[in-house]
């Protein structure tokens, strides 16, 4: 397999930000999106799941062998996330870096967008206040993987707010109950408090 870095078109020395930025500029380039009934669609597909292999690969190693380290081994696949920008897209949710998140999730192809990242895009509206679209990633991601006990609780709060939300309702209690109240409520307390502790190293 070839080397990621060179995949990347960057230097085993480049710091991490290097690494995102490199990634992200060959995402947009080589998006599945951008060539919608285009004769070179199947190679931009190609060439969008090499370069996630090789931005996956990246992380993995500096995780496990700290960043800025030159790249051993043999060149192996991704971790357990099918792209392993979903823990680095958790912590910008975190701390409000809605535009990082966003960009980083539009990046994904969309057949290698799983029920995670349909979570992770709900989380986005739903921090945003778009709690209609909100619902129907939620709603997406439960379907996709209803055994998962983050998307539930997610699609749960959000559904019951859903039903139980009468017209007038935001007003008639100063405004209360928003979808950026549901992000600090219930939700933060049984889902967010747990998924958004990973994230760390480069990725």
């Amino acid at each position: 397999m070839k080397n990621p870095y060179e995949v990347l078109g960057v230097s085993e020395t480049a710091t991490d930000d290097e690494i995102k930025t490199a990634y992200r500029n060959l995402a947009k380039k080589y998006h599945p999106d951008n060539y919608t009934d285009s004769p070179l669609a199947d190679v931009a597909e190609e060439k969008m799941k090499e370069i996630n292999e090789a931005y996956d690969t990246i992380c993995d190693t500096r995780k496990n062998g700290g960043a800025g380290s030159s790249y051993q081994g043999s060149y192996g696949t991704s971790s357990s996330y099918t792209h392993t920008a979903y823990p680095e897209v958790r912590e910008y949710i975190r701390t409000g870096r809605l535009d990082d998140a966003m960009e980083v999730l539009n990046g994904v192809a969309e057949n290698m967008r799983t029920a995670e990242w349909y979570f992770l895009m709900g989380m986005i509206f739903s921090r945003r206040g778009w709690s209609e679209q909100a619902y129907q990633y939620f709603q997406r991601a439960y379907q996709m993987d209803p055994g998962n006990a983050e998307f539930a609780a997610a699609f749960n709060h959000m559904n019951a707010r859903r039903t139980y939300t009468t017209p007038g309702y935001d007003t008639a209690y100063g405004g209360g109950c928003s979808t950026c109240d549901l992000c600090t409520g219930l939700m933060c307390a049984d889902c967010l408090c747990g998924c958004l502790r990973g994230g760390g190293g480069c990725c």
